[in-house]
Protein backbone atom coordinates (compact mmCIF):
# COMPACT_ATOMS: atom_id res chain seq x y z
CA UNK A 1 0.00 0.00 0.00
CA UNK A 2 1.22 2.80 -0.75
CA UNK A 3 2.31 6.14 1.33
CA UNK A 4 -0.37 8.44 -0.63
CA UNK A 5 -3.39 5.06 -0.38
CA UNK A 6 -2.19 5.34 3.48
CA UNK A 7 -3.05 9.23 4.01
CA UNK A 8 -5.87 8.91 2.07
CA UNK A 9 -7.40 6.24 4.69
CA UNK A 10 -6.35 7.71 7.61
CA UNK A 11 -8.49 11.32 5.97
CA UNK A 12 -11.33 8.91 5.56
CA UNK A 13 -11.13 6.78 8.75
CA UNK A 14 -10.67 10.88 10.31
CA UNK A 15 -13.80 11.40 8.71
CA UNK A 16 -15.86 8.26 9.90
CA UNK A 17 -15.07 7.88 13.38
CA UNK A 18 -16.48 11.07 14.82
CA UNK A 19 -19.75 10.09 13.33
CA UNK A 20 -19.20 6.60 14.63
CA UNK A 21 -18.90 7.87 17.89
CA UNK A 22 -21.80 10.10 17.59
CA UNK A 23 -24.08 7.16 16.52
CA UNK A 24 -22.78 5.23 19.61
CA UNK A 25 -23.45 8.09 21.73
CA UNK A 26 -26.61 8.77 20.60
CA UNK A 27 -27.85 4.85 20.78
CA UNK A 28 -27.12 5.13 24.25
CA UNK A 29 -29.95 6.29 27.01
CA UNK A 30 -28.98 9.48 28.41
CA UNK A 31 -30.69 11.83 30.78
CA UNK A 32 -32.53 14.48 29.54
CA UNK A 33 -32.75 17.68 31.96
CA UNK A 34 -36.38 18.64 31.16
CA UNK A 35 -37.96 14.99 31.72
CA UNK A 36 -36.08 14.97 35.02
CA UNK A 37 -37.07 18.80 36.29
CA UNK A 38 -40.75 17.96 35.76
CA UNK A 39 -40.46 14.87 37.55
CA UNK A 40 -38.40 16.63 40.49
CA UNK A 41 -41.24 19.07 40.40
CA UNK A 42 -43.91 16.85 39.79
CA UNK A 43 -42.93 14.75 42.59
CA UNK A 44 -42.96 17.85 45.27
CA UNK A 45 -46.37 18.72 44.44
CA UNK A 46 -48.03 15.11 44.90
CA UNK A 47 -46.37 15.09 48.76
CA UNK A 48 -47.83 18.73 48.84
CA UNK A 49 -50.98 16.92 48.77
CA UNK A 50 -50.84 15.28 51.81
CA UNK A 51 -48.85 17.08 53.84
CA UNK A 52 -50.15 19.86 54.11
CA UNK A 53 -53.19 19.20 51.34
CA UNK A 54 -54.75 16.03 52.90
CA UNK A 55 -53.77 16.83 56.45
CA UNK A 56 -55.67 20.30 56.72
CA UNK A 57 -58.58 18.65 54.04
CA UNK A 58 -59.19 16.69 56.85
CA UNK A 59 -58.22 18.08 59.81
CA UNK A 60 -60.60 20.78 58.97
CA UNK A 61 -63.91 18.55 58.82
CA UNK A 62 -63.24 16.91 62.54
CA UNK A 63 -64.12 18.04 65.66
CA UNK A 64 -62.27 20.30 66.73
CA UNK A 65 -60.69 17.92 69.97
CA UNK A 66 -59.64 15.81 66.88
CA UNK A 67 -58.11 17.78 64.75
CA UNK A 68 -54.49 17.04 66.19
CA UNK A 69 -54.89 13.67 65.82
CA UNK A 70 -55.64 13.49 61.91
CA UNK A 71 -52.87 15.44 61.17
CA UNK A 72 -50.99 13.43 63.14
CA UNK A 73 -52.13 10.15 61.17
CA UNK A 74 -51.07 12.15 57.81
CA UNK A 75 -47.83 12.82 59.11
CA UNK A 76 -46.66 9.49 60.83
CA UNK A 77 -48.08 7.51 57.70
CA UNK A 78 -45.88 9.97 55.31
CA UNK A 79 -42.57 8.63 57.45
CA UNK A 80 -43.97 5.12 57.93
CA UNK A 81 -44.60 4.81 53.93
CA UNK A 82 -41.43 6.26 53.00
CA UNK A 83 -39.72 4.08 54.95
CA UNK A 84 -41.42 0.47 54.13
CA UNK A 85 -41.20 1.94 50.16
CA UNK A 86 -37.31 1.89 50.23
CA UNK A 87 -37.03 -1.10 52.55
CA UNK A 88 -39.15 -3.50 50.13
CA UNK A 89 -42.05 -1.53 48.57
CA UNK A 90 -40.86 -0.38 45.56
CA UNK A 91 -39.30 -4.02 45.07
CA UNK A 92 -42.63 -5.51 45.67
CA UNK A 93 -44.27 -2.89 43.27
CA UNK A 94 -42.21 -2.59 40.31
CA UNK A 95 -39.27 -5.67 40.53
CA UNK A 96 -40.31 -7.48 36.85
CA UNK A 97 -38.40 -10.52 37.72
CA UNK A 98 -40.45 -13.53 36.71
CA UNK A 99 -42.61 -11.36 34.63
CA UNK A 100 -43.40 -12.05 30.83
CA UNK A 101 -46.03 -11.06 28.42
CA UNK A 102 -49.59 -13.36 29.06
CA UNK A 103 -47.94 -15.98 31.30
CA UNK A 104 -49.69 -16.04 34.64
CA UNK A 105 -47.75 -16.43 37.37
CA UNK A 106 -46.89 -15.48 41.01
CA UNK A 107 -45.16 -12.34 40.02
CA UNK A 108 -48.57 -11.54 38.19
CA UNK A 109 -49.72 -10.68 41.41
CA UNK A 110 -46.23 -9.11 43.23
CA UNK A 111 -42.99 -8.24 42.51
CA UNK A 112 -39.89 -10.10 44.14
CA UNK A 113 -36.83 -8.76 46.16
CA UNK A 114 -34.21 -8.07 44.21
CA UNK A 115 -34.72 -4.31 44.49
CA UNK A 116 -35.10 -4.37 48.58
CA UNK A 117 -33.66 -1.63 50.04
CA UNK A 118 -33.18 -0.15 46.85
CA UNK A 119 -29.98 -2.64 45.61
CA UNK A 120 -28.34 -0.98 42.63
CA UNK A 121 -29.32 2.18 42.72
CA UNK A 122 -27.24 4.72 41.76
CA UNK A 123 -26.96 8.42 41.15
CA UNK A 124 -26.79 7.39 37.07
CA UNK A 125 -29.57 4.16 37.29
CA UNK A 126 -32.04 5.89 34.78
CA UNK A 127 -35.95 4.60 34.97
CA UNK A 128 -35.80 3.11 31.18
CA UNK A 129 -34.76 3.53 28.12
CA UNK A 130 -37.91 5.52 27.34
CA UNK A 131 -37.75 7.65 30.54
CA UNK A 132 -34.72 9.25 30.80
CA UNK A 133 -34.75 10.55 34.30
CA UNK A 134 -32.81 9.40 37.40
CA UNK A 135 -34.42 5.89 38.54
CA UNK A 136 -34.10 7.58 42.31
CA UNK A 137 -36.71 10.17 40.89
CA UNK A 138 -38.82 7.66 39.69
CA UNK A 139 -38.77 6.28 43.23
CA UNK A 140 -39.49 9.45 45.14
CA UNK A 141 -42.34 9.90 42.63
CA UNK A 142 -43.96 6.73 43.00
CA UNK A 143 -43.31 6.73 46.84
CA UNK A 144 -45.67 9.53 47.10
CA UNK A 145 -48.73 7.92 45.52
CA UNK A 146 -47.41 5.39 48.20
CA UNK A 147 -47.70 7.80 50.75
CA UNK A 148 -51.61 9.49 50.03
CA UNK A 149 -53.42 6.07 49.33
CA UNK A 150 -53.33 4.85 52.96
CA UNK A 151 -53.71 8.51 54.38
CA UNK A 152 -56.94 8.86 52.40
CA UNK A 153 -58.46 5.69 54.55
CA UNK A 154 -57.76 7.63 57.27
CA UNK A 155 -61.20 10.04 56.54
CA UNK A 156 -63.26 6.80 56.54
CA UNK A 157 -62.30 5.71 60.67
CA UNK A 158 -61.32 10.03 61.79
CA UNK A 159 -61.93 10.17 65.67
CA UNK A 160 -62.03 6.49 66.88
CA UNK A 161 -59.20 4.09 65.88
CA UNK A 162 -56.04 3.76 68.40
CA UNK A 163 -52.41 5.47 67.11
CA UNK A 164 -50.91 2.20 67.62
CA UNK A 165 -53.60 -0.25 65.89
CA UNK A 166 -53.64 2.66 62.89
CA UNK A 167 -49.72 2.38 62.28
CA UNK A 168 -49.74 -1.37 62.47
CA UNK A 169 -53.33 -1.35 60.22
CA UNK A 170 -51.30 0.95 57.94
CA UNK A 171 -47.91 -1.26 57.49
CA UNK A 172 -49.60 -4.73 57.05
CA UNK A 173 -52.49 -2.94 53.88
CA UNK A 174 -49.44 -1.53 52.45
CA UNK A 175 -47.70 -4.73 52.46
CA UNK A 176 -50.53 -7.34 51.30
CA UNK A 177 -52.77 -4.80 49.37
CA UNK A 178 -51.09 -1.53 47.90
CA UNK A 179 -48.28 -2.79 46.55
CA UNK A 180 -49.73 -6.00 44.84
CA UNK A 181 -52.31 -3.70 43.59
CA UNK A 182 -49.85 -1.08 42.23
CA UNK A 183 -47.82 -4.25 40.82
CA UNK A 184 -50.74 -5.64 39.15
CA UNK A 185 -52.00 -2.55 37.64
CA UNK A 186 -48.65 -0.14 36.59
CA UNK A 187 -45.57 -2.83 36.79
CA UNK A 188 -45.55 -3.83 32.61
CA UNK A 189 -46.36 -6.91 30.51
CA UNK A 190 -46.97 -10.02 32.97
CA UNK A 191 -48.82 -8.29 35.27
CA UNK A 192 -52.34 -9.17 35.53
CA UNK A 193 -54.17 -6.25 35.19
CA UNK A 194 -51.32 -4.44 32.64
CA UNK A 195 -52.10 -7.98 30.50
CA UNK A 196 -55.55 -7.57 31.14
CA UNK A 197 -55.66 -4.10 29.32
CA UNK A 198 -56.94 -2.13 31.93
CA UNK A 199 -56.34 1.66 31.65
CA UNK A 200 -55.37 3.61 34.64
CA UNK A 201 -52.82 6.56 34.19
CA UNK A 202 -52.39 8.02 38.12
CA UNK A 203 -54.01 5.52 40.27
CA UNK A 204 -57.61 5.29 39.85
CA UNK A 205 -57.48 1.61 40.66
CA UNK A 206 -54.62 1.76 42.49
CA UNK A 207 -55.16 5.27 44.91
CA UNK A 208 -58.71 5.79 44.72
CA UNK A 209 -60.84 2.74 44.49
CA UNK A 210 -58.05 0.94 46.80
CA UNK A 211 -58.62 3.11 49.82
CA UNK A 212 -61.90 3.81 49.35
CA UNK A 213 -62.85 0.27 49.78
CA UNK A 214 -60.06 0.12 52.72
CA UNK A 215 -62.20 3.11 54.41
CA UNK A 216 -65.76 1.26 54.20
CA UNK A 217 -64.30 -1.56 55.87
CA UNK A 218 -62.77 0.37 58.27
CA UNK A 219 -65.78 2.10 58.99
CA UNK A 220 -67.95 -1.25 58.98
CA UNK A 221 -65.53 -3.03 61.31
CA UNK A 222 -65.36 -0.57 63.88
CA UNK A 223 -68.35 0.64 64.06
CA UNK A 224 -70.18 4.12 64.41
CA UNK A 225 -68.75 7.12 66.45
CA UNK A 226 -70.17 7.42 69.48
CA UNK A 227 -73.69 9.59 69.26
CA UNK A 228 -73.43 8.91 65.29
CA UNK A 229 -75.92 9.87 63.78
CA UNK A 230 -78.20 11.69 66.63
CA UNK A 231 -75.44 14.20 68.16
CA UNK A 232 -74.22 16.84 65.95
CA UNK A 233 -70.47 16.84 64.37
CA UNK A 234 -70.13 19.37 62.57
CA UNK A 235 -66.71 20.11 60.58
CA UNK A 236 -64.91 22.82 63.53
CA UNK A 237 -63.21 24.84 60.46
CA UNK A 238 -64.03 25.06 57.03
CA UNK A 239 -61.47 27.41 56.36
CA UNK A 240 -59.05 24.89 56.72
CA UNK A 241 -61.01 22.25 54.19
CA UNK A 242 -61.40 25.14 51.38
CA UNK A 243 -57.28 25.28 51.98
CA UNK A 244 -56.63 21.71 51.96
CA UNK A 245 -58.70 21.19 48.77
CA UNK A 246 -57.08 23.92 46.86
CA UNK A 247 -54.01 22.61 47.67
CA UNK A 248 -54.96 19.11 47.00
CA UNK A 249 -55.93 20.47 43.36
CA UNK A 250 -52.76 22.30 43.09
CA UNK A 251 -50.84 19.17 44.13
CA UNK A 252 -52.79 16.94 41.74
CA UNK A 253 -51.12 18.37 38.68
CA UNK A 254 -47.95 16.32 39.58
CA UNK A 255 -50.12 13.37 40.08
CA UNK A 256 -51.78 13.35 37.14
CA UNK A 257 -49.42 15.52 34.14
CA UNK A 258 -46.31 13.92 36.41
CA UNK A 259 -47.83 10.26 35.80
CA UNK A 260 -46.87 11.09 31.88
CA UNK A 261 -42.97 10.57 32.65
CA UNK A 262 -41.96 13.41 30.71
CA UNK A 263 -42.23 16.81 29.39
CA UNK A 264 -44.58 16.27 26.79
CA UNK A 265 -47.77 16.66 25.19
CA UNK A 266 -48.97 13.92 27.14
CA UNK A 267 -48.40 15.92 30.67
CA UNK A 268 -50.09 18.70 28.87
CA UNK A 269 -53.29 17.14 28.21
CA UNK A 270 -53.10 15.58 31.40
CA UNK A 271 -53.16 18.60 32.67
CA UNK A 272 -55.73 20.42 30.99
CA UNK A 273 -58.09 17.47 31.41
CA UNK A 274 -57.37 17.57 34.95
CA UNK A 275 -58.90 21.30 35.22
CA UNK A 276 -61.53 20.27 33.18
CA UNK A 277 -63.04 17.84 34.99
CA UNK A 278 -62.49 18.91 38.46
CA UNK A 279 -64.40 22.54 37.37
CA UNK A 280 -66.97 20.16 36.64
CA UNK A 281 -67.13 18.18 39.40
CA UNK A 282 -67.38 20.90 41.91
CA UNK A 283 -69.71 22.68 39.88
CA UNK A 284 -71.90 19.47 39.27
CA UNK A 285 -71.98 18.97 43.53
CA UNK A 286 -72.55 22.68 43.98
CA UNK A 287 -75.68 22.58 41.93
CA UNK A 288 -77.15 19.37 43.23
CA UNK A 289 -76.98 20.56 46.27
CA UNK A 290 -77.95 23.78 46.19
CA UNK A 291 -81.12 22.02 44.20
CA UNK A 292 -81.66 19.57 46.72
CA UNK A 293 -81.06 21.24 49.88
CA UNK A 294 -81.46 25.06 48.68
CA UNK A 295 -77.93 26.74 49.49
CA UNK A 296 -74.81 25.37 48.17
CA UNK A 297 -72.07 24.59 50.59
CA UNK A 298 -68.39 25.44 51.07
CA UNK A 299 -67.90 21.71 52.22
CA UNK A 300 -69.80 20.53 49.02
CA UNK A 301 -67.74 22.63 46.64
CA UNK A 302 -64.93 21.01 48.25
CA UNK A 303 -66.02 17.73 48.40
CA UNK A 304 -67.01 17.95 44.79
CA UNK A 305 -63.09 19.18 43.72
CA UNK A 306 -62.08 16.19 45.13
CA UNK A 307 -64.58 14.07 43.55
CA UNK A 308 -63.70 15.69 39.81
CA UNK A 309 -60.12 15.03 40.94
CA UNK A 310 -60.28 11.06 42.02
CA UNK A 311 -62.48 10.46 38.53
CA UNK A 312 -60.10 12.27 36.41
CA UNK A 313 -56.96 10.42 37.33
CA UNK A 314 -57.14 7.23 35.76
CA UNK A 315 -58.20 8.65 32.14
CA UNK A 316 -55.75 11.67 32.35
CA UNK A 317 -53.68 10.02 29.44
CA UNK A 318 -56.22 9.06 27.29
CA UNK A 319 -59.31 11.73 27.77
CA UNK A 320 -59.86 14.74 25.67
CA UNK A 321 -61.69 17.56 27.55
CA UNK A 322 -65.13 17.27 26.61
CA UNK A 323 -64.62 13.62 27.94
CA UNK A 324 -62.74 14.80 31.02
CA UNK A 325 -65.98 17.51 31.25
CA UNK A 326 -68.66 14.69 30.89
CA UNK A 327 -66.56 12.57 33.67
CA UNK A 328 -66.47 15.71 36.01
CA UNK A 329 -69.67 16.08 36.00
CA UNK A 330 -70.85 13.12 36.35
CA UNK A 331 -68.51 12.07 39.43
CA UNK A 332 -69.41 15.45 41.19
CA UNK A 333 -73.17 14.46 40.96
CA UNK A 334 -72.89 10.41 41.65
CA UNK A 335 -70.52 11.68 44.56
CA UNK A 336 -72.61 13.77 46.14
CA UNK A 337 -75.82 11.54 45.96
CA UNK A 338 -73.58 8.62 47.72
CA UNK A 339 -71.87 10.61 50.53
CA UNK A 340 -74.92 11.77 51.83
CA UNK A 341 -78.05 9.60 50.83
CA UNK A 342 -76.88 6.46 50.11
CA UNK A 343 -74.63 6.97 53.19
CA UNK A 344 -77.79 7.87 55.15
CA UNK A 345 -79.74 5.07 53.65
CA UNK A 346 -77.39 2.53 54.61
CA UNK A 347 -76.09 3.87 57.36
CA UNK A 348 -72.52 3.42 57.87
CA UNK A 349 -70.27 6.28 59.06
CA UNK A 350 -67.75 6.94 56.80
CA UNK A 351 -66.61 10.14 59.06
CA UNK A 352 -64.83 11.94 56.34
CA UNK A 353 -66.50 10.32 52.67
CA UNK A 354 -63.35 8.72 52.13
CA UNK A 355 -65.72 5.78 50.39
CA UNK A 356 -68.32 8.07 49.10
CA UNK A 357 -65.99 10.80 47.21
CA UNK A 358 -62.64 8.45 46.44
CA UNK A 359 -64.53 4.97 46.46
CA UNK A 360 -67.48 6.04 44.31
CA UNK A 361 -65.34 8.82 42.22
CA UNK A 362 -62.94 6.12 41.52
CA UNK A 363 -65.04 3.42 40.09
CA UNK A 364 -66.87 6.04 37.91
CA UNK A 365 -63.32 7.45 36.46
CA UNK A 366 -62.05 4.05 36.00
CA UNK A 367 -65.53 3.04 33.92
CA UNK A 368 -65.74 6.39 31.89
CA UNK A 369 -62.16 5.91 30.92
CA UNK A 370 -62.81 2.98 29.13
CA UNK A 371 -65.40 4.80 27.06
CA UNK A 372 -63.99 7.97 26.59
CA UNK A 373 -60.03 7.20 25.81
CA UNK A 374 -61.66 5.58 22.10
CA UNK A 375 -60.59 8.55 19.83
CA UNK A 376 -64.11 8.02 18.35
CA UNK A 377 -65.49 10.30 21.39
CA UNK A 378 -62.31 12.23 21.47
CA UNK A 379 -59.89 10.25 23.31
CA UNK A 380 -56.30 9.70 22.58
CA UNK A 381 -56.22 5.77 23.91
CA UNK A 382 -56.13 3.01 21.61
CA UNK A 383 -59.76 1.91 22.18
CA UNK A 384 -61.30 0.73 19.35
CA UNK A 385 -64.17 -1.29 20.99
CA UNK A 386 -65.47 0.95 23.69
CA UNK A 387 -67.62 -2.13 25.34
CA UNK A 388 -64.83 -4.14 25.14
CA UNK A 389 -62.51 -1.91 26.98
CA UNK A 390 -65.75 -1.01 29.29
CA UNK A 391 -65.86 -4.91 30.22
CA UNK A 392 -61.85 -4.62 31.20
CA UNK A 393 -62.02 -1.53 33.39
CA UNK A 394 -65.30 -3.24 34.79
CA UNK A 395 -62.92 -6.50 35.46
CA UNK A 396 -60.56 -4.51 37.19
CA UNK A 397 -62.59 -2.58 39.20
CA UNK A 398 -64.46 -5.93 40.57
CA UNK A 399 -61.50 -7.34 41.19
CA UNK A 400 -60.13 -4.31 42.90
CA UNK A 401 -63.12 -4.31 45.29
CA UNK A 402 -63.06 -7.54 46.07
CA UNK A 403 -59.18 -8.68 46.66
CA UNK A 404 -59.15 -5.21 48.62
CA UNK A 405 -62.15 -5.32 50.57
CA UNK A 406 -61.71 -9.30 51.63
CA UNK A 407 -57.74 -8.47 52.59
CA UNK A 408 -58.69 -5.50 54.27
CA UNK A 409 -60.97 -6.77 56.72
CA UNK A 410 -59.23 -10.18 57.37
CA UNK A 411 -56.15 -7.65 58.56
CA UNK A 412 -58.83 -5.69 60.44
CA UNK A 413 -60.08 -8.22 62.12
CA UNK A 414 -57.01 -10.34 63.66
CA UNK A 415 -55.91 -6.74 64.48
CA UNK A 416 -59.10 -6.11 66.94
CA UNK A 417 -58.44 -9.94 68.40
CA UNK A 418 -54.63 -8.95 69.13
CA UNK A 419 -54.41 -5.85 70.58
CA UNK A 420 -58.14 -4.03 69.50
CA UNK A 421 -58.75 -1.22 67.03
CA UNK A 422 -60.86 1.55 68.87
CA UNK A 423 -60.30 4.00 71.40
CA UNK A 424 -62.55 3.78 74.64
CA UNK A 425 -65.75 5.44 74.94
CA UNK A 426 -64.51 7.71 77.35
CA UNK A 427 -61.21 8.29 75.29
CA UNK A 428 -63.78 9.43 72.30
CA UNK A 429 -66.09 11.60 74.41
CA UNK A 430 -62.35 13.82 75.53
CA UNK A 431 -61.17 13.79 72.21
CA UNK A 432 -58.21 11.78 70.42
CA UNK A 433 -55.93 15.37 70.64
CA UNK A 434 -55.58 14.89 74.28
CA UNK A 435 -56.43 10.57 74.67
CA UNK A 436 -54.10 9.41 72.52
CA UNK A 437 -51.39 12.35 71.99
CA UNK A 438 -51.95 14.11 75.20
CA UNK A 439 -52.13 17.91 73.41
CA UNK A 440 -54.80 20.42 72.12
CA UNK A 441 -55.53 21.77 68.65
CA UNK A 442 -56.41 25.17 70.30
CA UNK A 443 -55.38 26.51 73.73
CA UNK A 444 -57.94 29.08 74.33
Amino acid sequence: MTLRKIAGLGALLSLVMPGLALAEEAAAPALNSGDTAWMLTATALVLFMTIPGLALFYGGMVRSKNVLSVMMQCFAITGVMSILWVVFGYSLAFDTTGMEKGVLNFNSFVGGLSKAFLSGVTPSSLTSATALFPEAVFITFQMTFAIITPALIVGAFAERMKFSAMLIFMTVWFTLVYAPIAHMVWSGDGALMWDWGVLDFAGGTVVHINAGIAGLICCLVLGKRKGYPTTPMAPHNLGYTLIGAAMLWIGWFGFNAGSAAAANGTAGMAMLVTQIATAAAALGWMFAEWIGHGKPSALGIASGVVAGLVAITPAAGTVGPMGALVIGLASGVICYFCATSLKRKLGYDDSLDAFGVHGIGGIVGALLTGVFAAPALGGFGAVTDIGAQFWIQAKGVIFTVVYTAIVTYVILKVLDMVMGLRVSEEEESVGLDLAQHNERGYNL
